[in-house]
């Protein structure tokens, strides 16, 4: 009897070994994965409010010729402003018409909100959301305190070689703000990838305070 309880023990420990060796490879094997899965799906989400934010920059800057370096003032331009839009009335290519005068151009105050389409649903519901990292809620250093994090936004004014001065517009996040509750090393390697390899930034943006992009994105495909 008491061979037969420490055969049983024995097993018992094997199978455990057994259990803990396929959970240890499966960690391995699944973390990057996982890392992966849910980045890709929280990068589209950053991509998406990047992308509503520069369409309210681009409107911002059509009616006043500079970029706002802060969300208060671009969302209550989105919110509570206008923009002039013009409606030609008869054709221009009509020589007949134009020497008659009846072509005309004729302009009409509309609210910004219903001349620009933004992409997220949470911006459509709520513009104040423009400001704010998606995912960030979910990064306790952040969520602990009942925060969601905002983008980085600031702009300049750039000469370019023509001597041209133009606005410039730089919106930035961090990886860190909204990847920064995944595996510890996998985010980290995967930010050394970015950073020293591809030689990016370490976190997605739109523009540059330094070189004129026309507001162009840092990400794949743009």
């Amino acid at each position: 009897m008491h061979i037969e309880m420490k055969k049983i023990l024995l097993q018992v420990i094997l199978l455990a070994a057994i259990a803990g060796l396929v959970w240890w490879l499966y960690s391995m094997f699944n973390t990057p994965l996982e890392f992966e899965r849910v980045r890709k799906e929280r990068e589209a989400k950053v991509v998406e409010r990047l992308k509503d934010i520069r369409t309210a920059q681009r409107a911002f800057r059509s009616k006043y010729q500079k970029f706002t370096p802060n969300f208060d003032s671009l969302i209550a331009f989105v919110a509570n402003d206008s923009l002039v839009v013009e409606r030609a009335i008869g054709s221009a290519d009509d020589s007949l018409a134009v020497a008659q005068g009846l072509v005309s151009v004729e302009k009409y105050m509309v609210a910004v909100k219903d001349t620009i389409r933004f992409i997220g649903q949470e911006v459509k519901e709520n513009f104040n959301n423009l400001r704010f990292i998606p995912g960030s809620d979910l990064v306790s250093k952040f969520n602990e305190a009942g925060m969601r994090q905002e983008f980085v936004m600031d702009t300049a004014s750039i000469k370019t070689e023509s001597a041209v001065v133009v606005p410039v517009v730089w919106v930035f996040a961090k990886y860190p703000t909204f990847l920064g509750d995944l595996d510890e090393q996998e985010l980290i390697n995967f930010r050394d990838y970015q950073i020293k390899t591809l030689n990016r930034a370490d976190g997605l943006q739109i523009g540059s305070l330094t070189a004129t992009t026309n507001e162009a994105g840092n990400w794949d495909g743009e």
